[in-house]
């Protein structure tokens, strides 16, 4: 859905900042400086918060989501950021802005704005376009948690899972499960931690794959019953065209639409996974090894029995669901997109709009 322009009558002056100090390994925080004069020299009067721990951003936005003295709250950093504003922003009438200074900026791509620019972006906080958008409702069994990332928990801007033994997170970016989440929980574990930038993800997810072992799951896509998979690969629920940094999931998809599309790829060998890559990062992949990208609502992955009958036991070793970038959850899950539920100031186009 779209709104009038950003600053409909240029009368917005008022913002929240929530910064992510460690973004972009430390690379906001020595950035900020530069990014508080842009926005001082935009003539926007801000206040500044910056984040301390996981989760940290959430209750923040949430803290700020109904004060009638702020005009928007925006998120600075990567896309992990940009969730935690999101939901503690989400259903409330507040718009996020955001100036992207991540790794992968996915979800600034997706609402058309510059990427690692300062420079261009912080104008657009005044003069931007706003977007009414979907979420995805993610609920699973929670991680377990390390010293560093705690397991998640029930929050009041989340809210209640659907089932039993599950927590909620929302998604704004994209859900994933297989190699990709593998990936994530293995860096969230700090393996790779002395590689920077893409090659980190790169060795770690030829390290992944060819660690992988083979695991089946039941899945069921709005009404229809896929039944056991071999979820050698990936699946993918995403309101985006991109996610990992530009990778084309899923081609032809706007942040806008009131569905997300399912990329499924699944019963691939190590070497099919491997040369995975390249065709994701083209977008040229769906069609390819019997990989489909398809609409959908709703999205159940549970483990299954012997008779090939779903069960709400968890997956041994775990089969990890990450959350835009977060490897926070695993099976059983329930993915539900939910409409109008954020409002978010971008450029003037969108990737496909």
């Amino acid at each position: 859905m779209l709104f009038a322009s950003g600053l409909a009558a240029h009368s917005m002056v008022r913002i929240a900042c929530i910064v992510n100090p460690a973004g972009r390994d430390g690379t906001v925080l020595k950035r900020w400086p530069e990014i508080e004069a842009l926005i001082e020299a935009e003539g926007l009067t801000h206040e500044v918060h910056f984040t301390e721990r996981t989760g940290h951003a959430a209750e923040i936005a949430y803290s700020l989501r109904d004060r009638d003295d702020l005009d928007m709250v925006v998120a600075v950093g990567g896309d992990g950021t940009m969730n935690e504003v999101a939901g503690g922003l989400r259903g409330s009438a507040m718009t996020m802005g955001i100036v992207p200074m991540g790794s992968g900026n996915d979800y600034a791509r997706a609402h058309g704005l510059p990427l690692v620019d300062p420079k261009a972006a912080v104008p657009l906080l005044r003069s931007g376009v706003d977007r009414r958008v979907g979420a995805m409702r993610v609920d699973g069994a929670p991680a377990p948690g390390l010293t560093h990332y705690p397991s998640p928990a029930e929050t009041v801007w989340d809210g209640p899972a659907e089932e039993a033994g599950m927590v909620r997170r929302w998604a704004f970016l994209e859900s994933d499960g297989g190699t990709t989440s593998d990936v994530s929980r293995r860096k969230t574990l700090g393996q790779g931690k002395r590689i920077r930038g893409n090659a980190k993800y790169t060795y770690l997810g030829i390290k992944s794959i060819f660690g992988w072992k083979k695991q089946d799951a039941w899945l069921k896509v709005d009404d229809i019953v896929l039944g056991r998979q071999d979820m050698s690969g990936l699946f993918t629920t995403i309101m985006t065209q991109t996610f990992g940094g530009g990778f084309r999931v899923a081609p032809g998809k706007r942040v806008t639409d009131d569905a997300f599309d399912l990329v499924l790829a699944t019963g691939l060998s190590k070497s099919r996974m491997l040369r995975l890559m390249g065709p994701l990062k083209k977008g040229t992949h769906v069609g390819k090894w019997g990989i489909t990208q398809r609409s959908a609502t709703r999205l159940e992955i549970r483990n299954i029995d012997d008779s090939d009958r779903p069960c709400d036991t968890a997956h041994d070793p775990p089969m990890w669901v990450q959350v835009d970038g977060e490897p926070c959850l695993m099976t059983p899950a329930i993915i539900q997109f939910v409409p109008d539920q954020l409002t978010v100031r971008g450029g003037a186009s969108i990737p496909n709009e």
